[in-house]
């Protein structure tokens, strides 16, 4: 949204709030206590008395002055908001209304920056930053600075504590700055002359969309909307398959008193900036995303949430070349391309799951599972095409003991035993941000892993896939990978009402690594990944979510199936000539982090 356009929303309103002039404003004599300004919209009753003042509406009565205790004003009930404050009734936030008694406005600013400092193994190339760097290996730490400036505008109809709200308009835009300077070339950029650091700004609409209210389909106030343009959605409780802010028109509302919720969309969606993640507006890509779920609450037991889904997912690929000048679609792989095995290839494919969320008793319960079918015209790990048949399941389960919440978690993601055979038994996802095992404190999650002697990565950054995609934004799904099992057991601890700590330790293992002997040309890899251990503090100092500071750290210790992967072969003279031997020295990754995330 335009500055200028900007300035004048928050002026007009400004202007209609007491204390910055209104041509409508009550003289001090005529004024009920508390009062907290005029009617906008509506004539001003010209009869008054003694005994009478008429308010024009029920959203300005006001409350009467009250310190009981003599306490200082800011400890006194009903203290009167002003235009600036966030924690006290404010027009800026939707407390009153803009316009007559039911047009509202809520304008919310927010500053989201992160400092991180992480080790991820990285390849050395031909130009290396170093000249004793190894063959295949170069200088693995790297530190990433991060910052959103995010500025969202929304107007709405509608009484909402009641009832749905008759239409909406929301506008959403942000400024991003970010930084990565690393420590060997060809990571910043392809072009290894560009150095060791980078640094880009991308300005973007992350909202932009219309709602409106259908009608109502029962007295009890279930409703269906709907919602078209850039908006949010996230297709299950941790966003295993879908998980964006995209062009697209979503039909959605509720049954059974609100115990029933449905959803169906189609996305459209943009590209994503390289570095930033966010959308590149008037760059559409060559997917179309079909989405329906159905949530029931208390389904069988009070307390528990089941969900069904269909993820539908249509992806041309097209040739691209991501901002750093790396290659993205199609992946590189090293496969020849030619008129019988072009590089263009298109996927279609079908998610059905099931999902669940919510408490059996005392036990807390969080469940998925995804199959998807599909078809690749031309897969290319396989060298052919594909026909697609993968699974996914994930259980979490814990209990709340006071202030103590123990937990242990699943995850289990299909690999592909067989690449060459035509079929797909590596499960992907359409575009994932899982929060499970551990989230974003946890480094194999956290972290994207690039792949040696490659253009792909290992896993992408968010992600619990080993998807050997290009890209995990840019690139395509790929359903020939090693799969993963994640066993993991954690805690959360609510140290204060302030503070709370989590803590996280995953066993992680491929569940078939053939996929990767066939990209690294290995006659073996292990499945043994490592454990990943991770620990974190959130804390809200003023006890509400308008400031939140998160703390992080966690640590990657290679098993060895990472030390096939990253350490480098050593070829000696022995007695029966030259003998190959493996380096044995324990592989650490780690990554450190902290974020500052103030909301107006």
């Amino acid at each position: 949204m335009p500055k200028r356009t900007i300035i004048v929303v928050i002026a007009f309103v400004l202007a209609l709030h007491p204390g910055v002039g209104s041509a409508q404003e009550e003289p001090k004599a005529e004024r009920p206590p508390g009062y907290v300004g005029p009617s906008i919209g509506h004539p001003r009753p010209t009869e008054t008395s003694p005994d009478y003042v008429p308010i024009p509406d029920r959203w300005r009565l006001g409350l009467p002055d009250w310190n009981r205790y003599e306490r200082p004003l800011s400890d006194a009930p009903f203290k009167p908001g002003r235009w600036w404050d966030p924690y006290n009734q404010n027009i800026l936030k939707g407390d009153f209304p803009i316009y007559g008694q039911n047009v509202f406005m809520n304008l919310s600013a927010i500053s989201d920056t992160l400092f991180e400092a992480r080790r991820i193994p990285i390849g050395s190339g031909a130009s290396s930053a170093r000249p004793d760097s190894a063959d295949n290996f170069g200088n693995p730490e790297q530190f990433f600075l991060n910052q959103n400036f995010i500025l969202s505008l929304s107007i709405f109809k509608g009484d909402t504590a009641f009832k749905p709200r008759d239409w909406e308009f929301r506008a959403t835009g942000v400024f991003n700055f970010n930084f990565l300077q690393a420590r060997e070339r060809g990571v910043v950029n392809a072009d290894v002359r560009e150095g060791i650091a980078r640094n880009e700004d991308h300005v973007t609409l992350q909202e932009l969309f219309v709602e409106y209210h259908l009608g109502d389909l029962t007295p009890n106030y279930d409703f269906a909307s709907v919602r078209a343009g850039i908006q949010q959605f996230v297709s299950d409780f941790r966003g295993f398959i879908f998980s964006d802010e995209n062009l697209g028109v979503r039909l959605f509302g509720n049954l059974g008193s609100n115990r029933q919720q449905f959803n169906a969309l189609y996305f459209r969606p943009f590209e994503k900036d390289t570095n930033s993640g966010l959308n590149r507006l008037g760059d559409t890509r060559g997917q179309h995303i079909a989405i329906l779920n159905y949530f029931y609450q208390d389904f069988l037991v009070p307390g528990y949430t089941l969900q069904f889904s269909a993820h539908y997912l249509h992806d041309s690929g097209g040739s691209h070349t991501d901002e750093n000048g790396f290659v993205t679609r199609p992946a590189v792989t090293g496969i020849v391309f030619t008129e019988a095995n072009p590089q263009v290839h298109t996927l279609d494919t079908v998610y059905l799951g099931w999902t669940g969320d919510g408490h059996i008793g005392p036990l807390n319960v969080n469940h998925a599972y995804y199959h998807v079918l599909g078809r690749d015209t031309f897969n290319n790990l396989a060298g052919r095409p594909l026909d697609i048949n993968a699974d996914m399941a994930a259980l979490e389960l814990s209990m709340d003991f006071d202030w103590f919440r123990p937990k242990a978690t699943f995850f289990w993601a299909s690999g592909d035993g067989k690449p060459l055979d035509g079929r797909g038994r590596g499960f992907d996802s359409i575009l994932d941000n899982p929060n499970f095992a551990g989230g974003g404190f946890s480094y194999y999650v956290r972290q994207g892993i690039p792949l040696p002697t490659s253009s792909l990565e290992l896993k992408g950054r968010n992600s619990l896939l080993p998807a050997l995609r290009s890209s995990k934004i840019e690139g395509q799904p790929n359903y020939v990978n090693p799969g993963i099992f994640v066993f993991g057991l954690g805690a959360e601890l609510e140290l204060t009402p302030k503070v709370r700590l989590l803590l996280e330790a995953n066993k992680l293992r491929f569940h078939k690594p053939e996929a990767l002997q066939t990209v690294l040309f290995q006659d073996k890899i292990r499945s043994d990944l490592g454990w990943d251990l991770s620990a974190g503090i959130r804390w809200r100092p003023l006890l509400i979510d308008n400031m939140i500071i998160n703390i992080g750290g966690a640590t990657l210790i290679g098993g060895d199936g990472l030390k096939d992967i990253y350490q480098k072969e050593k070829f000696n003279f022995g007695p029966n000539g030259l003998e190959k031997t493996s380096n044995s020295r324990n592989i650490i990754l780690y990554s450190g982090f902290v974020s500052f995330t103030f909301t107006y």
